[in-house]
C-alpha cells in the first residue's frame, strides 16, 4: 500500500493530472503486484518557482514540466525491484510526453506498524489487514 505524493508546477489540465497519477499507479501495480484499489495519491500543483529541482551534479537541466514523486511504502523490497519501479514510472510518464530528466522520485520505507487506515487503529498490527507480501 504505497502512499504517493506528486508535486507539479501549475499549468496542466485536469485530464493530464489524472493521467500522471494513473501512469504512476499503473507502474506500481505492475511492478509490485499490489491490488488495483491500493490507490492512495496526493497530487499538488505549485505556482512557478515553488519547485526547485536541480540536477544534483549529473549535468542536465529540468524543465517546468518536472514531476516530483515521493513514494512511502513498507520496507523489504530489493534494490532491483525499486529500480524496476523507477524505470516503469519513467516509461509510463514518457508515454504522456514527460521527459526522463523531469521525473524525480524519492522513495521512503517504513514498517507495518507505521500505518493507520482509519479509526485510529494500526490495521496491519491488529490483523484487520494482511501485511502485503514483498
Amino acid at each position: 500500500m504505497p502512499l504517493v505524493r506528486i508535486d507539479v508546477n501549475q499549468g496542466r489540465s485536469a485530464d493530464e493530472l489524472v493521467a500522471i497519477s494513473r501512469a504512476i499507479h499503473d507502474a506500481i501495480v505492475s511492478e509490485y503486484e499490489i491490488p488495483e484499489r491500493d490507490y492512495f495519491h496526493i497530487l499538488t500543483e505549485h505556482p512557478e518557482g515553488q519547485i526547485v529541482a536541480q540536477d544534483a551534479g549529473l549535468g542536465f537541466g529540468r524543465s517546468l514540466g518536472v514531476i516530483m514523486i515521493q513514494i512511502f511504502t513498507q520496507g523489504g523490497r530489493s534494490q532491483t525491484a525499486k529500480s524496476s519501479l523507477f524505470e516503469a514510472i519513467t516509461e509510463g510518464l514518457g508515454g504522456l510526453g514527460v521527459k526522463g530528466e523531469d521525473v524525480f522520485i524519492g522513495y521512503m520505507e517504513n514498517s507495518p506498524g507505521d500505518w493507520s487506515f482509519g479509526f485510529g487503529r494500526s490495521q496491519y498490527v491488529s490483523g484487520e489487514l494482511a501485511i502485503p507480501r514483498k
